[in-house]
């Protein structure tokens, strides 16, 4: 028995910790190469986190899903999520209707830097929105996305065009923008769909709800989404998933992988607690027991801001590929 302890000790460390020793001009990969030698906490979770995307990202049988909360779109965030696309470094995505509304509204106007500690009554005064630090004027908002959005839809319609899956209609607006700085416009441009299961809320689904008014006969095909992804699940030998945050889009991503035994690859970015028992706190471990992940899945969850942690983590991915 001593023998087998002493065996079983020294598994268990053997590997040191090491120091971080930063260098002039140092890149971004050397230094998630030495987070992971550092063994600490979250910076060691984020290199393995690299390490499972770019093994994923390297898998070409594998059908890679994205999936994140509008909000890091109202941020610089929006360009590593244009250039996951741009590069075709994922082949789906599942987000939230507040994606579209940032995307074009960015497209069309600009956001502002804010502070989290601002007074809003008096903002809301002035018709300035605040998503946590970042400004959000009306006329940048739904103001434009009214303006700009109405005689899309009317020319769409026009043509012909009225039913339509959330995939097809993000499609059409992503063909309609002529910005290399939009999702959309790269999600159109490579053929790589956007679904959104809950569509109608944001202010991209409640201008196609004002459309309908006055157009009955125009409609959202939510089931013709369902019946692709069902496709793309089916048909995959692999699936893998890079998700930020939680809610619809998360668990869209993980409920459709359970039919076919879960997930090959994930990685999780969350700032949620665990013991509130939400899907957004909820570790991908959790997720095996429901099947979504599979028991030999390369998997890990990284607490930290998304806005951080994902640059650090696309950027070096990307430089090893």
């Amino acid at each position: 028995m001593k023998t087998e302890a002493k065996s079983k000790k020294k598994e268990l460390i053997s590997k040191v910790v090491k120091d971080i020793s930063l260098k002039p001009k140092m890149t971004v990969d050397e230094l998630v190469s030495q987070m992971y030698e550092s063994g600490g906490f979250s910076a060691k979770h984020l290199a393995q986190g690299v390490n499972i995307l770019v093994e994923m990202f390297k898998d070409k049988d594998c059908v890679k899903f994205f999936s994140t909360p509008a909000c890091v779109v109202a941020t610089g965030m929006r360009g590593v999520i244009r250039d996951l696309i741009k590069n075709k470094l994922v082949d789906v995505v599942i987000t939230t209707c507040g994606l579209l509304d940032h995307d074009l509204a960015r497209s069309w106007k600009d956001y502002y830097h804010g502070e989290f500690e601002m007074d809003d009554a008096k903002l809301h005064k002035l018709g300035i929105n605040r998503l946590g630090n970042v400004l959000v004027p009306n006329d940048s908002y739904g103001i434009i996305l009214e303006r700009k959005m109405q005689p899309i839809l009317k020319e769409l319609y026009e043509e012909g065009k009225k039913t339509f899956s959330t995939k097809d209609i993000i499609w059409e607006f992503g063909k309609r923008i002529d910005d290399e700085n939009s999702i959309l416009y790269w999600a159109y441009k490579n053929q790589i769909p956007i679904y959104v299961p809950g569509i109608t809320d944001g202010s991209f689904g409640s201008q196609m709800w004002m459309f309908t008014q006055e157009h009955r006969d125009f409609k959202i095909d939510v089931f013709k989404d369902e019946q692709e992804l069902c496709n793309f699940i089916f048909d995959a030998k692999k699936t893998g998933a890079l998700m930020i945050g939680g809610g619809i889009s998360k668990h869209h991503v993980i409920w459709w992988n359970q039919y076919r035994g879960g997930l090959d690859y994930a990685v999780y970015i969350t700032t949620a607690v665990e013991h509130d028992g939400s899907l957004s706190g909820a570790r991908i471990r959790e997720a095996v027991s429901w099947g979504k992940v599979r028991e030999d899945a390369k998997y890990i969850t990284i607490d930290g801001d998304a806005t951080i942690i994902l640059p650090v983590m696309i950027a070096s991915a990307i430089s090893r590929l």
